[in-house]
């Protein structure tokens, strides 16, 4: 039996009493309820599901943004002919590039072996849009006619100088492979909105233009477990391969089936402990939940004849850019966390003019649709549109410089991108490049701090998101990388 301490300051020493237990509880059950209305499933399950879910599932801070729609531009658009207008360019067409810009910087084999570097203005007109003036290229009519919905970037820079590299750096923050992609980042950390579709998908479509292939290791799930990884949707009338039933096999079957395969799953985890049983489980559970959800959200029969109109008729033809933009929406406003469209034809080594007219043709009026579409129905403040490639091109020609074959090679130290809605600040074009288009002048942005305020538009602390893997902690900026808190609304 304990003896009761006689000192009337005793219970004030254990920090305990009446008053304040029940006051403690009443705080702790609050918190309690409100963690279940946040996510349903967080009492469901053992001690140790319950403790994972509340490391991650919730945001770090109030987010801006709910979900992202990735508009990547696979191969790297020429920023010239884009979004960063250098008229210098064209009074000098021809002249030698000034050493003094290259500062040392290295080339690829494509352009190391020039023994001239002649300076080439763009072929395309450019105009101002917007309240903020910003300068587009004619090539883009209908982004022109979003500029002030949409914050403009053209001091982005990276390191890598080739495709491979570059593509995996700017999906996975890292040059080599096997990291995971945004999407699995932010399927970790956020999980899903919507139990009966994956957290992460991917679309791919292909242009009229010289086309880079992208590979399943730029949306893969890396050392995260593998429900993280993203789910690509194919461009047959089966969206997603593998998911229906075979012939002859009932919903009720698969339903009999799964069920028994869950119990040998079950056992087996029982016997060795293998995390990735219970995560193979879950995968089969989604596919059967898919089942309905799929067929759904990819028929676009219901859409009115104004939304087709505005993403343009080629949305009606499965695996087009426009038909993957619209698709797009559908999953974002189902509830699925990160949408990726991948779209080739971007690498204008020559024939840039005819290849990027073609190009724009393809992405213009469903890149702009997609905005408008998000922000009429509301969904626009909730949802981060991006829209760019892997880096830039040179301000020198590549080939021949007559006016319908010249090029551009790759240039990783200045390129621009945009992006829309999800608390960006809108009509904004941040950071400049010197009058050549070739350095950074003003506001840089690696692509460690494009992913750092990513997730910050999402509620997420860069530097807390992270996976512990092989005796180190992993994240998504490595070491590096700072919210530019200018692009913030």
């Amino acid at each position: 039996m304990i003896k009761k301490d006689t000192n009337p300051f005793f219970e004030n020493r254990l920090n305990v009493n009446r008053r304040y237990f029940l006051g403690k509880l009443g705080v702790g059950l609050g918190g309690l309820a409100l963690g279940s209305l946040l996510m349903k499933d967080l009492f469901t399950g053992s001690p140790e599901d319950i403790a994972s879910k509340i490391q991650v599932g919730l945001p770090h801070f109030a987010p801006k943004a709910k979900r992202v729609i990735y508009l990547f531009q696979n191969g790297a658009p020429s920023q010239l002919e884009t979004f960063d207008y250098k008229p210098l360019l064209n009074k000098m067409f021809g002249q030698e590039m000034p050493e003094s810009l290259r500062g040392g910087q290295r080339l690829t084999g494509m352009t190391a072996n020039q023994t001239s570097f002649p300076l080439v203005g763009s072929y395309f007109k450019f105009n101002q849009h917007g309240s903020s003036g910003a300068w587009i290229s004619e090539l883009f009519p209908n982004i022109a006619k979003i500029a002030d919905d949409i914050c403009i970037v053209k001091s982005m820079h990276t390191e890598a100088i080739n495709h491979d590299p570059a593509l995996t750096f700017m999906q996975t923050g890292a040059q080599q492979g096997n990291r995971p992609s945004m999407g699995a980042w932010l399927s970790y950390g956020l999980g899903s909105e919507n139990d009966n579709l994956p957290a992460y998908c991917v679309l791919l479509s292909k242009g009229r233009g010289n086309g880079q292939g992208v590979y399943s290791k730029l949306w893969t799930n890396g050392f995260l477990d593998s429900k993280h990884q993203g789910v690509q949707f194919s461009n047959s009338e089966e969206r997603v391969l593998y998911l229906e039933n075979q012939d002859g096999l009932s919903k009720e079957d698969r339903r009999k089936m799964l069920d028994h395969l869950n119990e040998i799953n079950n056992m087996q985890f029982e016997d060795v402990g293998d995390p990735d049983i219970k995560t193979k489980i879950e995968q089969y559970e989604l596919a059967y939940r898919m089942q309905t959800a799929v067929p759904e959200i990819t028929d676009i029969s219901k859409e009115p004849d104004s939304v087709i109109k505005m993403y343009g008729p080629d949305c009606l033809i499965p695996g087009t850019y426009a038909s993957n933009c619209l698709l797009a929406r559908k999953l974002s406003e189902s509830g699925v966390r990160f949408v990726q469209i991948y779209h080739q034809g971007w690498d204008q080594h020559g024939n840039l003019v005819n290849e990027m007219s073609g190009q724009a043709k393809d992405v213009d009026q469903a890149s702009a649709a997609l905005v408008q579409d998000l922000k009429q129905r509301g969904l626009l403040d909730e949802t981060l549109v991006i829209w760019g490639g892997e880096f830039g091109r040179t301000n020198y020609g590549q080939g021949s410089l007559t006016a319908e074959l010249y090029g551009r090679d790759h240039h990783p130290r200045a390129y621009s991108i945009w992006m829309a809605g999800g608390g960006v600040k809108p009509g904004l074009v941040y950071g400049e490049t010197d009058e050549f288009g070739y350095n950074i002048i003003q506001n840089p942005v690696h692509i460690n701090d494009f992913h750092a305020t990513m997730l910050n538009l999402l509620g997420l602390d860069h530097e807390q998101l992270i996976y512990k893997h092989l005796g180190r902690r992993y994240r998504l900026t490595d070491v590096a990388g700072h919210v530019i808190k200018d692009l913030i609304a």
